[in-house]
């Protein structure tokens, strides 16, 4: 299989094979929309890139998958891309993409494959584990901020560069395990997990625009960011937030500093991807879509 290199406005970004479970565009039409599809793997927790090639003359390309319409943004010379993210719950088998570009439609079926996922158990405060009561309101205002900032994203793509981490330090927790607090399992992790020390300078991910800078109860010190076009970072356990909600951020700018708040065991920094309600690995969005 080849390699597509994901070019993005001008960044070089890495370059990954055309991903396996993928099948070629049925019936493309006389328009001749053709689809690429790149991604580390179709599974859950990945992040898949679409990459279109449509008719010089069309002003709009519409993509439609897991139920789900993607804004796609222009490139260049009649191409298109679309972020589409394989949630954790997205059930195994055949997913038919669908991609319209003026009178023209294409498809492609995404085959998402099984994946398995390691358990993790951890001791933390019971408090996290089964709040006490007078936590209730907070946690149902925390559930319905965060699930409006979800729905709040710029209709334009905000970033322009590849993504970076966030801290220097690797990852050592796995997006997807499924956690089990004080011997009570929990949901699965949506994220994943550095080892920073305390007080560790924490950059954004991307430029985008800051949806909440508050502490939550469950996560801590948290910073969100919207990067647009359904696609968010959500940085937690912050000892310190230094920026303000509705601030505009540029990549590698300092939101805050690594903490242990919230539900943790020890200091570090946990950073979660959204795309479009899908949670995504957010090494498979460095893969693919991160510095070289």
């Amino acid at each position: 299989m080849s390699a597509y290199a994901l070019g993005l406005a001008g960044a070089i970004v890495l370059a990954v094979p055309l991903a396996r479970g993928a099948s070629p565009s049925a019936n493309p039409g006389p328009a001749a929309v053709e689809i690429d599809v790149t991604a580390r793997s179709i599974q859950p927790g990945e992040l898949v890139v679409l990459t279109v090639d449509a008719p010089a003359d069309v002003e709009g390309v519409h993509v439609r998958v897991f139920g789900h319409a993607i804004e796609p943004f222009p490139i260049a010379g009649g191409r298109w891309r679309a972020l589409v993210g394989i949630d954790l719950d997205v059930k195994t088998g055949p997913h038919v993409v669908t991609v319209d570009a003026g009178h023209a439609r294409a498809t492609r079926t995404l085959h998402v494959l099984p994946k398995s996922f390691p358990t993790r158990r951890l001791t933390v405060d019971p408090d996290f584990v089964t709040p006490p009561p007078s936590a209730t309101e907070r946690i149902e205002r925390d559930q319905q901020l965060l699930a409006k900032a979800w729905q709040s994203s710029a209709a334009t793509r905000l970033w322009a560069e590849p993504f970076a981490r966030p801290v220097g330090e690797v990852a050592n927790s796995a997006f997807g395990t499924r956690s089990i607090f004080n011997g009570l399992p929990r949901t699965a992790h949506g994220g994943a997990d550095f080892l920073s020390p305390a007080g560790t300078p924490v950059k954004a991910p991307n430029s985008g625009r800051i949806l909440i800078a508050q502490d939550l109860y469950f996560s801590g010190n948290t910073v969100v960011i919207d990067h647009g076009l359904g696609l968010f970072s959500l940085l937690a356990h912050l000892s310190l937030i230094e920026v303000r909600e509705g601030d505009r951020v540029a990549v590698g700018q300092v939101v805050g500093k690594v903490g242990a708040t919230g539900r943790v065991t020890g200091p570090h920094l946990h950073w979660a991807v959204r795309l479009n309600g899908a949670r995504v690995d957010p090494l498979s969005l460095l893969a693919l879509l991160g510095r070289t």
